[in-house]
């Protein structure tokens, strides 16, 4: 039987088996030496957790040389191994090694994330000229930082940097390290254009050098994230930022109260192009306000968790100035009222499309809010009301009514929905495609069994496995429905 299906076949066959650690997956390493070459030969996405030892290298490089058709890799540090061993932190060049092992073995790449550890600027070069076909690239670097090495990946369209300190124990050894790449580290004035699209840069301090020529030479920046940074770059990084920041089309700013003001007032006076904003983790309630009334872009999707600064003076802002919004997400809105929220659902009635109010417990103590959200927002498709607790099925139930062409419905973590709520899900919601009813306590087996044999056009659901039924599994199996569980 096994010799009857020729290679190609079986290849196919296997890039259709889930991406992730499943049975099937391994049971069909285990029929013969020929399947499991077959499929680690169709395998083009790998992720590896390592545990930072010197005998590692070896062992990466032996296995990577089975999977010669990886496009896409991650590597990081095993869950159990939070900071270096002493062997490794004896040897900054570890990772190095490391990086050395994925460049000579793969040089199919296109996707790369190395989050292992902090990376050289020559292990980076040498990267560049064994896979120049990479349009993806995650590293961590140490401090100082240096930038210049962007230019040799000239495919290079995705690029997220981790800044991070040598430890007290590497600093001199680094030092020295370094010292070997005389020529390869320095943050000379090259003009040059970058072919970046996308740039995540996490940890960014106000005295990092090297910021300020990234800034200018990022001329087609169309993406931009912040994570944790305390500042954008050294002294004459900001005006390029400004002029980098111009053609934005999406930020994202994460525990960055120190410098989000800046950014966002720079974002409102230079940037036209802007269409989703994301902010989190901070930033003042003047800052914001001034961002939204003096905002000239067309905002089509603004995601918010700002538990402390967010408020009803914000939310009129946003129903004045931003009407075409098709996508509102809001987390831990404390200080947020049933009014304010209802005044938004009027505002946009024609447009929203998805809304999300997670973890906000104006959901919970104002009766009638989601009843007079659902009856002004009638076309929304996506919902989510994650993780609050207290919400009930009557209440749940009364804005489910005017939501008829919801596609995709979110209650994690609700959990005072009863069995009741899901079962009028299927009766409300009959286009229904996506629902995530993990961690729902109070609802039963038997209300999942009836929403999924109910549910025409499901095709994903997520929910606790001690509430799948044989009749669910076998029923998700024939329709084609993915159960996460």
């Amino acid at each position: 039987m096994e010799n009857m299906l020729c290679d190609e076949l079986l290849q196919e066959i296997f890039t259709k088996l889930p991406t992730t650690p499943s049975s099937s997956s391994l049971s069909v390493c285990l029929v013969s030496k020929r399947w499991l070459n077959l499929y680690r030969a169709s395998k083009t996405s790998l992720s590896l957790r390592i545990i930072p030892d010197n005998s590692m290298v070896f062992s990466m490089s032996s296995l990577l040389s089975n999977y010669p058709f990886v496009s896409s890799l991650s590597v990081a540090l095993s869950s159990s191994e939070s900071t270096e061993t002493t062997s490794s932190r004896s040897n900054p060049s570890f990772f190095d090694r490391l990086l050395f092992v994925v460049s000579s073995s793969c040089s199919n790449l296109k996707h790369l994330r190395f989050s292992a550890g902090p990376v050289s600027v020559s292990s980076l070069l040498s990267l560049s000229e064994a896979c120049n076909h990479l349009t993806s690239l995650t590293v961590s670097l140490s401090r100082p930082l240096y930038f210049n090495w962007v230019a040799s990946f000239s495919c290079l369209k995705e690029l997220s940097v981790y800044a991070c300190d040598a430890d007290e124990v590497e600093n001199e050894v680094f030092r020295r390290y370094r010292e070997t790449e005389t020529g390869l580290c320095s943050n000379e004035e090259i003009d040059t254009v970058l072919g970046l699209e996308s740039l995540c840069l996490s940890g960014i301090r106000s005295a990092d050098t090297g910021v300020g020529w990234l800034w200018r030479s990022c001329k087609r920046l169309k993406r931009l994230q912040l994570k944790s940074c305390s500042g954008i770059g050294d002294g004459g990084s900001f005006a390029n930022f400004v002029k980098c920041s111009q053609g934005l089309e999406e930020v994202k700013l994460r525990t960055c109260r120190s410098i989000v003001d800046v950014v966002l007032l720079n974002l409102a006076e230079n940037c036209d192009s802007l269409n989703s904003l994301l902010v989190y983790d901070g930033c003042s309630r003047e800052g914001l306000l001034q961002f939204i009334s003096h905002c000239r872009c067309n905002l089509q999707k603004l995601d918010l968790r700002l538990p402390l600064d967010l408020n009803n003076v914000h939310l009129s802002a946003v129903a004045v100035k931003f009407r075409g919004l098709s996508v509102l997400r809001l987390q831990s809105c404390c200080l947020v009222s049933g009014d304010g929220l209802k005044a938004l659902g009027v505002a946009m009635s024609s447009g929203l499309e998805e809304l999300a109010l997670i973890n906000c417990d104006v959901v919970d103590r104002e009766p009638g809010l989601l009843a007079s959200l659902g009856q002004n927002l009638k076309q929304l498709r996506k919902l989510d009301l994650s993780y609050n607790e207290m919400l009930l099925d009557k209440e749940f139930m009364a804005m489910l009514v005017s939501c008829n062409y919801l596609t995709e419905l979110k209650l994690r973590g609700c959990k005072g929905l009863t069995s009741m709520a899901v079962v009028s899900m299927s009766k409300s919601c009959k286009r229904l495609q996506t629902v995530d009813i993990m961690h729902c306590c109070r609802v039963g087996a038997e209300a999942v069994e009836l929403f999924v044999l109910n549910s025409p056009q499901l095709r994903r659901v997520e929910v606790d496995e001690n509430k799948l039924s044989d009749v669910v599994r076998t029923w998700a199996l024939q329709k084609f429905i993915e159960v996460v569980v």
